[in-house]
């Protein structure tokens, strides 16, 4: 699944750039939409994030596609591959990349098979 973010001034820290934990967010928010979307019957709760590494700066206007990947499904888990790229960018250069898990629950929180 491919989705878009434009960066506007409240997503930037003092110094111009954007926050890194607004970034995370739209990798979490991104790849649960995925997962969502691939299994629409489950209910999804973020368990776990890979290695958060911030590859280039982004600034004011920079527009974000975000591609989310389905890479791995257990048995009551799934992750998905987000990698994120800015027009401000080369357009093969990823910003930024991660996993993000994700474990199917009931109502009451308790892990539950797909």
């Amino acid at each position: 699944m491919e989705t878009h973010r434009l960066v506007f001034t409240e997503d930037l820290n003092p110094y111009g750039f954007l926050f890194g934990g607004r970034l995370l967010s739209w990798a979490d928010e991104a790849s649960y939409i995925a997962a969502n979307q691939d299994y629409p019957k489950c209910r999804f709760v973020t368990i776990g994030m890979d290695k958060v590494e911030f590859r280039h700066s982004v600034k004011n206007g920079a527009i974000l596609t975000i591609v989310s990947e389905q890479v791995r499904k257990g048995t009551t888990s799934i992750t998905y591959s987000v990698t994120i790229y800015s027009s401000h960018e080369s357009p093969d250069m990823p910003i930024f990349t991660t996993n993000v898990t994700f474990v199917n629950v009931d109502e009451s929180g308790n892990k539950i098979p797909f």
